[in-house]
Formats: C-alpha cells, sequence, structure tokens
C-alpha cells in the first residue's frame, strides 16, 4: 500500500517540472536591468498585511491567482500559460522581485496577466502585493 501511495505522488505532474513555468518572462535584453531591481520595502508583517489587502481587494488578483496563491491548477496543455502557483517554491527562487515587477508594469507576454502599474496599483501597492506573494513560498 505505501509503494502505491509512493507511486500516485510520483505519477502526480508537479507544474514546476515543465520548464515553460520557470521560463522568464522578461525579454532577453531587459532580463538583466529587471533582475538588478529590488523591492523598496521591508518585508515586516504590516507592509505584507497592506499587500494582502491589495491582493484581495484593488487589485483583484485572487480572481486568477486564488485565495492561496495556487492559482487554477494544474491543467494539461496549458502548463505554463496558467496563473502562476505562488506556493511552487521552485518558481519562486527562480524568479526575483525585479522580475516580478517588470510583470506588474508590463503584463507576462504569452499569459493572460495584463500590466497592473500604474493602471490599476500603485508602484508602491505593486511592491506591497510581491511582499505577499513572497509569504506564498514560505513554510
Amino acid at each position: 500500500m505505501i509503494i502505491l501511495g509512493v507511486l500516485v505522488i510520483w505519477a502526480i505532474p508537479s507544474r514546476s517540472a515543465d520548464p515553460e513555468v520557470l521560463r522568464p518572462r522578461v525579454p532577453a535584453h531587459q532580463i538583466k536591468a529587471a533582475k538588478a531591481v529590488t523591492n523598496p520595502l521591508p518585508a515586516a508583517p504590516e507592509t505584507v498585511e497592506k499587500g494582502k489587502a491589495v491582493y484581495h481587494g484593488k487589485g483583484f488578483c485572487v480572481t486568477c491567482h486564488g485565495p492561496d496563491g495556487t492559482g487554477l491548477g494544474n491543467i494539461p496543455g496549458l502548463v505554463g500559460k496558467l496563473p502562476r502557483n505562488f506556493t511552487d517554491k521552485a518558481w519562486q527562487k527562480a524568479r526575483t522581485d525585479g522580475e516580478l515587477m517588470w510583470i506588474l508594469r508590463n503584463g507576462s507576454p504569452g499569459t493572460a496577466m495584463a500590466p497592473f502599474v500604474p493602471l490599476v496599483l500603485t508602484e508602491e501597492e505593486a511592491w506591497q502585493v510581491l511582499l505577499y506573494v513572497r509569504a506564498f513560498g514560505h513554510d
């Protein structure tokens, strides 16, 4: 019975197993500059809480990424195009805050992610949301 359980877990596809999920969305000629950008806000609990409020409210991030940050799940054929699973530790490790801010400003090419800064969010609100998004990747 234990062996069957291990085989079932092994057979469940991971969204991060597909290289498309980990592919940078920032164009190659802009990636170095994007990676150099850092979040100017402290990862203090009150700042993360502000990010949570924006995520669930004004930013309506919750609509696509879900209340738990897992996105829309693992739908065959759509890996890499679905809203990011913010709980994916491999994805969290692969993307810098600067890259994520670039996406909030420019959208995510090849996906339905549209630009949010400055149309929906201020830059400060975007940094707050990114701190909250990073909280999904912690144990």
